[in-house]
């Protein structure tokens, strides 16, 4: 498959003193094929340098050794976490009382299709408005959720909860057992579809459905859309990112080799 599409990004503070929250690419381009998210923990100069040490290893690696017109395969991601696991452990200080760490969002459009993996509670969503439905997205790594599963919390009560912004999974340096990535690969994108990378900052104010609802408004252009979601997020305590991709066209190869043939 080949892919025409549209991105815009959000990437605002919020009410914190620093941006801990980390994104590639940091310009719009709509010959971006992969696409990354990370929010770092740990206090002033601790989560940002978390954040952008795996954003930046996790690019820098995937662009040196991975031909974008392959597909890209668990191995190869798993690969670039390791680099970007050292890459973390060498940014790490002895003296360091609380030890800095980051989510992962992943998302790189293939030959294949889309390859999505995260740790943490920053999200992946895959969204067809003709459906007016998410289609895939990524289970938060955090403790109500673990709490829900076993029954003990509603989903009503997590979203109220506590204990809501305690992460059960997350990126840090000198891991005796490193977490790995939960992995998806997705074969089924359409023309129209949208795919959302974004932290948690982006969901205080934003639930599921807001979210499908803008996107799938066929009366308000991407600008329009992204310009929304910065709205309704503009109140959130929380630093507050996200990578938001249009599928304007999906070509399979039959019809890539058919508009080369024709010159299209």
């Amino acid at each position: 498959m080949k892919y025409k599409i549209e991105i815009r990004s959000i990437f605002e503070i919020g009410q914190r003193t620093n941006q801990e929250d980390c994104i590639y690419p940091t310009k719009e381009d709509a010959n971006a094929r992969l696409f990354i998210l990370c929010d770092g923990m740990g206090g002033h100069e601790h989560g940002e340098v978390a954040s952008s040490a795996v954003c930046d290893a996790m690019s820098k690696y995937v662009n040196e050794h991975y031909a974008f017109d392959r597909p890209f395969t668990e191995a190869d991601f798993n690969e670039a976490l390791a680099f970007a696991y050292d890459a973390l452990d060498e940014k790490d200080k002895d003296d360091d009382k609380k030890k800095m760490g980051t989510t992962l969002t992943f998302l790189l459009l293939h030959p294949n299709g889309a390859f999505i993996a995260h740790i943490g509670d920053s999200r992946v969503y895959h969204i067809r408005p003709s459906e007016k439905k998410i289609l895939f997205q990524t289970r938060d790594h955090s403790l109500v959720n673990d709490l829900i599963s076993i029954g003990e919390l509603t989903p009503e009560e997590a979203k109220h909860s506590n204990q809501k912004n305690i992460i059960t999974r997350a990126m840090q340096p000198h891991q005796s057992q490193r977490p790995k990535a939960d992995v998806k690969q997705i074969t089924d994108i359409r023309s129209g579809d949208w795919f959302m990378l974004c932290s948690d900052g982006m969901l205080e104010e934003l639930e599921n459905q807001n979210i499908v609802n803008i996107l799938s408004n066929r009366k308000t252009s991407i600008d329009e859309k992204t310009e929304i979601m910065k709205q309704v997020s503009k109140d959130s305590k929380d630093n507050h990112s996200a990578h938001i991709i249009f599928v304007k066209r999906v070509d399979s190869e039959k019809k890539c080799w058919l508009r080369r043939l024709l010159g299209k």
